[in-house]
């Protein structure tokens, strides 16, 4: 009899111990999916960016008319406010300085929003959509996204600038110091040297030493607004093929060029990028290119004193 219950005792202890080592692996999977969705990375989708399955393209006649500047305005499904003043402001098609400038915005999916935002590109045909999650750390991808685009359909551009939605950005006086300066091996914005990640790990911006061990990144421009020549974002989007992916996309950009041996410059003298919110005057404003931190009612607010005062003078140019 005591056979038979130590048998049966060490047959339950065997089956204990067979679900332990069917659950340790379970268990490891669970908790790495856990900290991906943490990020919320579609790490599955890098592979398969350049698989060309765009959702949605823009109708924007670059083969007839080649436009000297693209603006790629990343945004957010949900952000269509945002997305509306933008058109209404410096997001609109326009010819300034005798050069042809265009807006697009960049999105991921999203099943929420896919119906409005289907409505919305068939209505302004100014959207670049593509099948990956549309989420904040999906940024790098947004952005490649851009320059694949502008590789395939647009290649014949002179600059392309990345932005976001809460921007203002001074189409005009861009164009006009664009106008000055050689039209290939740029790239400029409101750039960032001796820059290190960021360890906290409440922090937003947190990189984790495995994520990038070195102590310093390299030169990039901060992510709120940046121009590159053609060829740079040519030689940027062909590269990113063997650059290893990382979340923040302005850095990502920054180990591009690195990698190409590309420096950024300065578009000016003195500073025209700004990567905070800046308080509004029709001066201050007439002689920058990016502001932050700028909601929709703002946006538009500021568009209208500007077109006002457009014949007003100025005491002192920027």
């Amino acid at each position: 009899m005591a056979t038979v219950v130590g048998a049966s005792y060490c047959f339950k202890l065997l089956q204990i111990k067979k679900s332990i080592l069917f659950l340790v692996p379970s268990l490891l999977i669970f908790i790495v999916l856990g900290y991906l969705s943490q990020y919320r990375v579609d790490y599955l989708h890098v592979a398969k960016l350049r698989d060309h399955s765009f959702l949605m393209l823009p109708n924007s006649r670059c083969e007839t008319r080649p436009p000297f500047l693209v603006l790629l305005v990343t945004s957010a499904q949900d952000q269509l406010e945002a997305r509306s003043a933008v058109r209404q402001t410096w997001g609109r098609a326009r010819t300034t300085h005798g050069k042809r400038v265009v807006t697009y915005f960049l999105l991921g999916y999203s099943r929420e929003h896919q119906e409005q935002l289907q409505n919305e590109s068939s209505l302004h045909k100014d959207i670049i959509q593509k099948g990956f999650t549309d989420s904040y750390y999906n940024l790098t991808l947004k952005v490649l996204m851009g320059l694949e685009w502008v590789d395939r359909f647009c290649p014949s551009t002179s600059f392309v600038m990345k932005t976001d939605s809460d921007m203002f950005v001074n189409v005009d006086y861009l164009a006009e110091l664009l106008l000055g300066m050689n039209r290939t091996n740029i790239f400029t914005g409101f750039v960032m040297r001796n820059f290190g990640p960021v360890r906290d790990i409440s922090d937003k911006w947190f990189i984790s030493e495995q994520e990038y061990p070195q102590e310093k990144y390299p030169p990039f421009c901060s992510g709120t607004g940046y121009v590159l020549s053609a060829d740079v974002a040519n030689r940027v989007w062909n590269i990113s093929g063997i650059i290893p992916y990382f979340k923040l996309e302005d850095v990502y950009i920054g180990l591009c060029l690195a990698e190409l041996k590309i420096d950024p410059v300065e578009i000016h003298s003195q500073r025209k990028f700004f990567n905070r919110k800046v308080t509004f005057s029709v001066c201050e404003f007439r002689k920058l290119i990016t502001a932050h931190q700028v909601n929709p009612s703002e946006l538009l607010s500021y568009w209208k004193a500007l077109g006002e005062a457009a014949g007003e003078h100025c005491p002192v140019d920027g």
